[in-house]
């Protein structure tokens, strides 16, 4: 396997950047997504390359990554004669144009993104006007060499409205040989207006096998050991996102997992004690992405013991010891209403900053309750 080139990040991390890993851009192989890299080549082979894409698809599968393959198939062939039927269309790590793209310094690639404001030492919760508006220079120009133009909104979900209105005119009327490539993980968070003059490529969850390439690929590349017993089990967690397993064995995600079911162990008397802990460590805005994956992981857990109940399948052997306990076809829909009200418990929470130990804690004695309500 080739290596990706050796990411440099000076500054902060990126927006959605997962801290010690290179950035999708630096990231040569893409894994399990094989018919979407067709459907676009054939495109592009074909002269008829419609002018925007957006790639939708759940959080960490490698659309991101994707996203950058197209632009560099794009940027190093400015005709499509230049593509061999057959032949690989992406462009090696050892190219000079490679590493263009992967320190943001080719001229015909832009990245729309989240900005990094000064004062507050943070980037900000969405994508402003005036980082769209950096689209009128860049098209208002001529492409070096007869070549492409190049425009990567990454996440085109976190848009405000007057950012997407602007996007959008854009879209309607783009200059010739220009190709905008939209990421997204919550495509309905995108007007329909947008959505309307895009081709759409649906990417879904990866299967283990490439699941597994992808995952050993990123440790490789980037320095990082994970003993075999660490990687099995974060990517059976993962649900098919290469992301999340990685945030599994580099953040502490295992512990947190250990965490979860030895909390599930102790019902119907629930541990107080380890649930005020947890909800200490993770109550501060410090650890705001460790709750995240607290909160995905016990979401994944309650939904596998509703996918247990419904078909008797799905579960590791200590899981399905804790579903044998807990759960029934006559509560299954308790079951299912106990994610629904901690989805929207957490969606609430971050989006008006209320107590996050107090989500945890609601959390344990909701699943308590119904616990009890079993066992009666």
């Amino acid at each position: 396997m080739s290596a990706a080139t050796k990411p440099s990040r000076p500054g902060p991390v990126e927006p959605d950047r997962l801290e010690s890993f290179s950035s999708p851009r630096e990231v040569e192989s893409v894994f399990g997504h094989d018919d979407a890299a067709a459907e676009f080549e054939d495109a592009l082979r074909s002269d008829r390359l419609h002018h925007a894409w957006l790639l939708v698809g759940p959080e960490g599968i490698g659309k991101a990554t994707l996203a950058y393959r197209f632009a560099r198939t794009v940027l190093a062939h400015a005709e499509a004669g230049d593509l061999i039927p057959g032949a690989p269309a992406d462009v090696p790590a050892s190219d000079p144009l490679f590493r263009k793209v992967a320190g943001l310094a080719h001229p015909n690639l832009l990245l729309i993104r989240r900005s990094w404001n000064d004062k507050t030492k943070r980037y900000s919760q969405w994508i402003g006007v005036d980082e769209v508006r950096r689209l009128r220079a860049f098209l208002g120009s001529t492409a070096g060499d007869g070549s492409w133009r190049v425009v990567v909104v990454d996440r085109a979900d976190q848009l405000n409205q007057n950012a997407a209105n602007a996007l959008l005119k854009a879209l309607e009327e783009p200059p010739p040989q220009t190709l905008f490539l939209l990421v997204s993980s919550a495509e309905g968070r995108l007007p329909a207006t947008i959505r309307s003059r895009t081709r759409v490529l649906r990417l879904s969850s990866l299967e283990e096998a490439p699941l597994t390439e992808a995952v050993r690929a990123a440790l490789q590349r980037d320095e990082i050991e994970a003993g075999g017993k660490t990687l099995s089990l974060a990517i059976s967690l993962s649900q098919g996102s290469v992301r999340r397993a990685l945030e599994l064995i580099t953040g502490g995600g295992i512990e947190l997992y250990d965490e979860i079911v030895a909390t599930f162990d102790s019902l119907p008397e629930l541990d107080g004690a380890r649930v005020h802990r947890q909800a200490e460590k993770l109550a501060g805005v410090s650890e705001t992405e460790r709750l995240e994956l607290y909160l995905v992981l016990l979401l994944g857990l309650i939904e596998r013991f509703v996918r247990f109940g419904a078909t008797g399948q799905g579960l590791a052997a200590s899981e399905e010891k804790l579903a044998k306990r807990f759960v029934s076809n006559d509560n299954l829909p308790e079951w299912a209403d106990a994610w629904e009200t901690i989805s929207a418990a957490r969606s609430e929470t971050f989006a008006l900053n209320l107590d996050r130990g107090l989500l945890i804690l609601n959390s344990w004695f909701g699943l308590q309750k119904l616990v009890q309500e079993r066992a009666v």
